[in-house]
């Protein structure tokens, strides 16, 4: 059996730049929990540090965990960009809404 959530996982923190030791301090893990995670495809992490790790990843947890989905399509992105706007404190949602609204005018 393929283990699509480890080599999604692999190839996303690939891109990022990380390294295993990287992304396991990011969400609170040990090198050989994720280690594992990529390439024995026996572990399944919890809800919690499959959250933690699409967040560091910049992914939804449905895009790991769906096998059909294999590529990080253009409505995954705009996705995980409303959730991160979402999480900001309102004074930094009213700059970044000036910012577009500026740049829309040029």
């Amino acid at each position: 059996m393929a283990n699509v959530l480890g080599a999604k996982i692999k190839e996303l923190r690939k891109q990022k730049g990380l390294t295993l030791e990287q992304l396991a301090e990011k969400i609170g893990s040990g090198k050989s929990y994720i280690w594992e995670i990529e390439n024995k495809g026996v572990k399944r992490p919890s809800a919690e540090k499959l959250a933690a790790i699409a967040k560091e990843l910049d992914v939804t947890t449905d895009y790991l965990i769906d096998d059909t989905q294999t590529e990080v399509t253009n409505d995954l992105e705009k996705e995980v960009l409303f959730r991160k706007f979402g999480q900001l404190e309102s004074r930094d949602k009213e700059k970044i809404m000036e910012m577009i609204d500026s740049w829309g005018k040029k």
